[in-house]
């Protein structure tokens, strides 16, 4: 499988190297981030984005803001600087997750750059792990020839390496198992057609892009046996928050029977939220329907926009939430807390 270095550190560690996702798929660029401004910009803007991504760029951001801090206040600088990326995109867990972990490396060594080095790293080394055994428990729903739906991106870039919804599919074309992607372009901000037909498609996939508006009809036409989709969150009783469109999926797919997986790693499950209707979710900026992709604005200038980034999926519509653990089946309330006992 090819693969992209897409969050690294720099050779003398004093920075942090990302791939700019919103110059996909037509240039490969890489950023240079170092201040709290740079890296909390980039989180906000989708520079880095995918919910373990995000997680793995919060471990490495803050080892990187750590080297540059004076001994005396280290703590406290630590905590502000925790708190201040965490602002920058509420709904994905698995930022304040690694934002909290690592706050409490640093309050447990007494901000010890090389226990948060090793910190940063585990993050990195345990995400690649979980996303390989996500990508072998999907692949174990899958036959050759499937056809799978998938929305947004959770691939390779998204997370560490395979990705989470479509790692399955990347495992499969590793192994020869020949499958058939759908990729819905995940409006507004065409993380499908940008990013998952890219990743997919690089891996010799059978990789198809659909409008978001299309995913009815392949689905009448028999076409998709299963829907894979990633998650920024999911709460204790299965209601999964993933990129705004995800929602109407999973009706669909009631609609005509095909079984519906969330994929994610358990850091993605918050176990402090009872319901989807506890998942915080984002507004973001009106510009990304009216004007964003286009070389002219689409739509009146004074017109009102509502451009929420997520959505919350039902939990009665979900057939499985896959972790590295295994696959969750419903009552999501007993199969869910299981996974932490």
């Amino acid at each position: 499988m090819q693969t992209v270095d897409h969050v690294r550190l720099s050779a003398d560690e004093n920075d942090l190297v990302i791939l700019d996702q919103t110059q996909l798929p037509n240039r490969q660029v890489y950023l240079t981030l170092r201040s709290r401004e740079e890296l909390f910009k980039a989180i906000k803007e989708l520079q880095i984005r995918g919910a373990p991504a995000i997680g793995i760029f919060a471990g490495f951001a803050m080892y990187v803001l750590a080297r540059q801090y004076p001994r005396e206040g280290f703590l406290e600088r630590f905590r502000e600087d925790a708190a201040y990326l965490n602002s920058s995109r509420p709904t994905a867990v698995n930022l304040s997750w690694a934002l909290k972990r690592m706050t409490a490396a640093a309050e447990r060594s007494g901000g010890d750059l090389a226990v948060l080095r090793r910190e940063c790293q585990a993050i990195l080394e345990e995400d690649i792990a979980m996303c390989t055994a996500i990508s072998e428990h999907g692949l174990s729903l899958l036959r050759e020839g499937d056809g799978v739906l998938t929305h947004c991106n959770a691939g390779p870039i998204a997370t560490s390496k395979y990705g989470t919804a479509i790692g399955p599919i990347l495992l499969a074309a590793e192994r020869g198992i020949r499958l058939r992607a759908f990729c819905d372009e995940t409006r507004p901000l065409l993380q499908g057609a940008r990013l998952t037909s890219w990743e997919l498609s690089r891996a010799g996939v059978d990789t198809t892009l659909i409008c978001d508006n299309m995913a009815a009809t392949v689905m009448s036409q028999g076409k998709v046996q299963f829907c894979f989709v990633g998650c920024d969150r999911v709460a204790m009783n299965g209601d999964a928050a993933n990129k705004i469109g995800t929602y109407g999926v999973a009706i669909l797919a009631k609609h005509f029977g095909i079984p519906f997986y969330v994929l994610g790693p358990t850091s993605t499950i918050d176990r402090h939220c009872p319901t989807g209707k506890d998942i915080p979710v984002e507004l973001r900026a009106e510009e990304e329907i009216r004007s964003r992709w286009y070389a002219e604005p689409m739509a009146p200038a004074e017109v009102k926009c509502y451009n929420p980034s997520f959505d919350v999926t039902d939990h009665s519509l979900i057939s499985g939430i896959i972790t590295e653990k295994g696959i969750c089946r419903p009552p999501y309330t007993e199969s869910l807390k299981a996974l932490f006992e």
